[in-house]
């Protein structure tokens, strides 16, 4: 109980924040398999599988849950004031686990590098969806009063986010924030949290579309790890690799646009910060190994 509450911590606090997906600190602490055929086993599979399945997800979903809660009455309005720090932090969780998914995954990637064309497609596609986002001007989703079309946006940038959450790659939370709509859906759970119900309506929109999402993932994820577990590492490369620019462009989808990250405004502190956070979690990994 107490391990996997630790892991749903963990990752919730990377779902929370554009960098690292959960699905990343999955594959850090080494139970990602674990994590997808519990999902696939919960919606598809027989009743053992089912009963399995909803004992280990309900012991990840309890830290995930309070980790979220977390993050979302702190991270809200510190990634509004302190773009730059946060976004230094989220780049120093990426570049440093990279090399630790190579790790993880060496037998499946050394002497496969005519696969490297997926990490290249894994590229263009993060940096195509961040520069031609239509939010990437700054303007503002307003999630408070719905109408149809932003129903629809709402409920398809739910799906696209949680598969990206599920996957060890591009964070959701990166999706939403080049979608618009981080700062609107943090600052809904946030003023939820204080027992306020004016965003309630597009949260649901928004859980409706995260609950679609995993219907129409999972399987799809589980069988290309089992059939071509080489093409999907090389492609999960390649969206974190992509997420590097989507950060860097991060500050230009805030409510009050601000310039794209430069090397003056970088921080180095809290980059190194984000490494060691990593590599701590990676430490841990070796830690719950061995209980």
């Amino acid at each position: 109980m107490i391990i996997n509450f630790i892991r749903g911590l963990f990752m919730a606090l990377a779902d929370s924040v554009p960098g690292v997906s959960g699905g990343t600190i999955a594959f850090i602490l080494g139970f990602y398999d674990k994590f997808i055929n519990s999902l696939d086993g919960l919606f598809y599979g027989n009743k053992e599988q089912k009963k399995d399945s909803l004992k280990f997800l309900i012991k990840l979903g309890i830290g995930w849950l309070i980790g979220m809660t977390l993050a979302s009455l702190i991270l809200a309005s510190l990634f509004e004031s302190k773009i730059y720090i946060v976004s230094s932090l989220f780049l120093g969780f990426i570049i440093f686990a990279i090399p630790l998914v190579i790790k993880e995954e060496k037998e499946q990637l050394k002497g496969k590098y005519f696969n490297l064309i997926f990490t290249l497609i894994g590229i263009a596609l993060v940096v195509l969806i961040t520069y031609l986002n239509p939010m990437s001007s700054g303007s503002n989703v307003n999630i408070k009063h719905l109408n149809l079309g932003l129903i629809f946006y709402i409920l398809l940038v739910g799906m696209l986010s949680i598969s990206a959450m599920v996957l060890p790659g591009i964070s959701g939370s990166t999706l939403l924030l080049i979608f618009g709509i981080y700062i609107p859906i943090m600052t809904g759970i946030k003023e939820l949290l204080h027992f306020n119900f004016t965003y309630l309506p597009a949260l649901i929109v928004f859980a409706i579309g995260v609950v679609l999402g995993i219907l129409l993932i999972i399987k799809l994820i589980k069988n290309a790890l089992k059939k071509w577990r080489s093409q999907t590492i090389y492609l999960i490369l390649g969206l974190m690799l992509g997420s590097i620019y989507a950060i860097i462009m991060g500050p230009t989808t805030l409510e009050h646009a601000k310039d794209p990250m430069t090397f003056s405004t970088f921080n180095i502190l809290f980059f190194i910060i984000g490494g060691l956070i990593i590599f701590g979690l990676d430490k841990l990994k070796d830690f719950l190994n061995n209980k």
